[in-house]
């Protein structure tokens, strides 16, 4: 009896803490502790700046107290519409066109109605709105505009996307194609987020945190990587977005769970690097009058870029409460708004040597701009230029000198404590105006080379022909440069041990070209086994490049 009583207890225990988590939809992460130390304004987070007010503050609409009264008027809003996610892009005219995802309120599922959802064309006249319907486009959900090289406009939905030569339509709908190249999908393939390269073609995200790329930007999407790129934290993540500057990829992904978002950045989108700090977190809605709206939800965050691809302006899909407690017909209902960011400076390095530990003085260009003028607005000894990983916890190096170069100016940098090392890619400045607001940039370094092959392998083909075994291998550069002849090796795991099966060399391959190198080995299992084995690539200048997985012997 008293082992069924226990029993019973645990059941109970396990559905409370299930009903817990679908129903909260909130719990507390405790901050990393190696986040202890970080100065301010090194966060992503403090980046939002004060919202400009933006028409009248109401109080005659919906939501919990804590978002009313509001300026209705920040991004879009309807009583008989609950908005979500979806990104803007301008046209010529300087008009304002956001492609984003809706359902009727009054829908007896209320919030969770949202897998009915159907693709809105909004047009503002200010990027922070108010937005106003002009047509549905059709059904689907977490849309993403983007421009492809050939001047055509692709909207990708959960499933599908919509292709057009105008914003304004007409729009064509397609199923979504990837190739996976027999690599595992971490998560739903769903929530996905692109950013042009440098050539044109186009990288993606998923929700999983896998990275894919085209060469036109249009489906099939191929598969590069086996792992998820996401923080080593605990977290349900999703809704991922990135974007690319003049200097580098960004990242950040949100855990829903815990409501706090994380930022990375990357060299070429397949590699990335979590840079210490909160990305956003609830709270973060504060006009410039002082109001302030508690919004419960922020999700699917998106950037509006410049022409250097410094984002702006962040808009999100928000909700006043728990997306189970959004009932049809009720007082709650969800939105999507603006928030202006903190725009970084364009710096760029004179230095031609490598910066290293080593390295006596640093050159800095700071680049005028409208608004900005580097020679009266800086607080020059605040500044810290190096390593974000040392410069967001108060290190880095200080200023020792100053010339002017026109409208822009040139700093000179002590080398001592920049923090730079061979994992560094980009190098940041850090500090405050004169008036102390957040000053940052982000430079790219001397001899880092930034346009890179980038090989790819599917797993092994194992045939055997009596003793002899014929090790069959696919390989494609996913890089926007031709490759060099590459080395790679095949190996199996035998009584624990990884040992060679073949080595062979990867003959040069163009951009999204692809081979099959043959090699031969001798016989180590039997037609059918399953062997483990894992394909190595050392590619030049890069960490090496492993996929492991199980193989069958033909």
């Amino acid at each position: 009896m008293i082992k069924k009583q226990q029993f019973s207890r645990v059941i109970i225990l396990v559905i409370c803490l299930f009903v817990s988590e679908t129903y909260a939809q909130d719990v507390k992460r405790a901050r990393p502790k190696e986040w202890n130390g970080l100065v301010e304004g090194s966060r992503f987070i403090d980046r939002f700046l004060p919202i400009p007010v933006i028409g009248e503050k109401k109080s005659d609409t919906w939501g919990a107290k804590q978002v009313v009264p509001r300026y209705v008027d920040n991004g879009i809003e309807e009583k008989d519409w609950s908005y979500w996610g979806g990104n803007i892009i301008q046209d010529e005219e300087g008009k304002y066109h956001q492609y984003i995802c809706r359902w009727r309120e009054d829908s007896e599922k209320g919030h969770m109605a949202w897998p009915q959802s159907e693709v809105a064309h909004v047009i503002g006249n200010n990027l922070l709105g108010p937005f106003k319907y002009v047509e549905t486009i059709g059904k689907g959900h977490n849309p993403e505009i983007y421009k492809i090289k050939d001047g055509r406009y692709v909207i990708s939905v959960n499933g599908g996307y919509y292709l057009s030569k105008s914003l304004n339509g007409p729009w064509e709908y397609s199923k979504f194609e990837y190739d996976q190249r027999e690599k595992p999908i971490l998560d739903h393939l769903t929530n996905n987020t692109f950013a042009q390269r440098e050539d044109g073609s186009y990288l993606m995200v998923s929700r999983g945190g896998e990275v894919f790329f085209s060469e036109s930007g249009l489906p099939p999407f191929y598969m590069v990587t086996d792992k998820s790129n996401y923080p080593p934290y605990d977290g349900r993540y999703e809704d991922p977005v990135i974007w690319r500057t003049n200097i580098q990829y960004h990242m950040i992904v949100n855990d829903w769970l815990g409501r706090i978002a994380y930022y990375l950045r990357s060299k070429d989108g397949i590699h990335w690097k979590l840079d210490a700090g909160e990305a956003y977190l609830p709270g973060i809605v504060k006009y410039e009058d002082k109001t302030l709206e508690d919004w419960y939800k922020f999700e699917r965050i998106k950037m509006f870029q410049d022409k250097y691809g410094r984002a702006i302006q962040a808009n999100f899909a928000v909700a006043d409460t728990i997306k189970k407690q959004d009932r049809g017909s009720d007082n709650h209902s969800s939105k999507n708004i603006g928030i202006p960011l903190t725009i970084g400076k364009l710096i760029t390095v004179l230095n031609t040597e490598k910066l290293t530990a080593n390295t006596q003085e640093i050159r800095l260009k700071v680049q005028a701009e409208k608004g900005f003028n580097p020679h009266k607005h800086i607080n020059f000894k605040s500044l810290r230029f190096g390593a974000s990983e040392t410069v967001n916890f108060g290190g880095g190096s200080k200023v020792i000198k100053k010339e002017k170069a026109g409208n822009d100016l040139i700093l000179t940098f002590e080398g001592k404590g920049n923090g730079l090392t061979e994992d560094n890619f980009a190098g940041k400045l850090l500090g405050k105006t004169r008036k102390g607001k957040l000053l940052f940039g982000f430079a790219q370094l001397p001899e880092i080379n930034y346009l890179e092959q980038a090989l790819s392998s599917k797993y092994p083909v194992l045939e055997l022909n009596g003793r002899n075994l014929k090790v069959s291998l696919e390989v494609q550069n996913f890089g926007q440069v031709n490759s060099i002849k590459t080395p790679v090796e095949i190996q199996y795991k035998k009584e624990g041990k990884w040992q060679s099966l073949a080595k062979g060399v990867i003959t040069v391959l163009k951009p999204f070209e692809k081979t099959i190198i043959q090699m031969h080995a001798k016989k180590f299992a039997e037609i059918g086994e399953v062997a483990n084995t894992r394909v190595i690539i050392s590619q030049k200048g890069q960490k090496t490049s492993t996929l492991e997985g199980k193989v069958i012997v033909r």
